[in-house]
């Protein structure tokens, strides 16, 4: 199982990328979340991600973040929901929207994902009610300077804590940013959350 990618970006199309580690290269299709979050060409990625096999093809899917990955494992073990519908999904809703939503049967925000129908929102109620516990980050760890500006810029542009904070545990940490690059970054998390 191959269930992680460390290299460099060599190509980024649509929904599909090609990372370079030690002179091999391997494809991946990634959500739009993941997508809007990679380096530039050239630049180091880190992906969490998952080997999906089948008799005649084996796919990688690769995931900025391990909640991605375990929710995509997630929905693919639902009737009918493959790993491109899985994608979908988890390129309209991060993780925890989508946790929430399964968990209050809210049918409106599953239908809206494009090619979500009712009968097939209602087999994700079904199935995945209770399932979608994702591992949550042990207590807040104390901030650091750099990390405590971010957090600041953030919650003084409308940004709750929480949010701030999903924003900051989102940035790559393969690379050194500097706090312009950082509160740029979050910002994009936010806008595509």
């Amino acid at each position: 199982m191959i269930a992680g990618l460390r290299g460099i970006l060599e190509e980024a199309q649509d929904s599909t990328v090609v990372v370079n580690v030690g002179g091999i290269s391997y494809q991946a299709f990634v959500p739009a979340s993941t997508f809007q979050r990679l380096s530039p060409i050239g630049g180091e990625v880190r992906l969490h991600t998952y080997l999906h096999v089948r008799q005649d093809t084996m796919s990688l899917y690769g995931f900025a973040t391990a909640q991605e990955r375990e929710a995509f494992g997630q929905l693919i073990s639902v009737s009918g929901v493959g790993p491109k519908a899985a994608l979908t999904i988890l390129s309209t809703l991060t993780p925890d929207n989508l946790r929430e939503a399964i968990t209050a049967g809210n049918l409106d925000a599953l239908t809206s994902i494009p090619g979500i129908g009712k009968k097939m929102a209602s087999r994700l109620i079904l199935e995945l009610k209770g399932k979608l516990a994702f591992p949550q980050p042990s207590a807040r760890a104390p901030l650091s300077p750099l990390d405590a500006e971010v957090i600041a810029a953030l919650t003084n542009l409308g940004y709750s804590s929480d949010q701030a904070r999903a924003a900051l545990g989102a940035l790559p940490t393969d690379r050194l940013l500097d706090t312009e690059e950082r509160i740029r970054l979050a910002l994009r998390f936010l806008s595509a959350g």
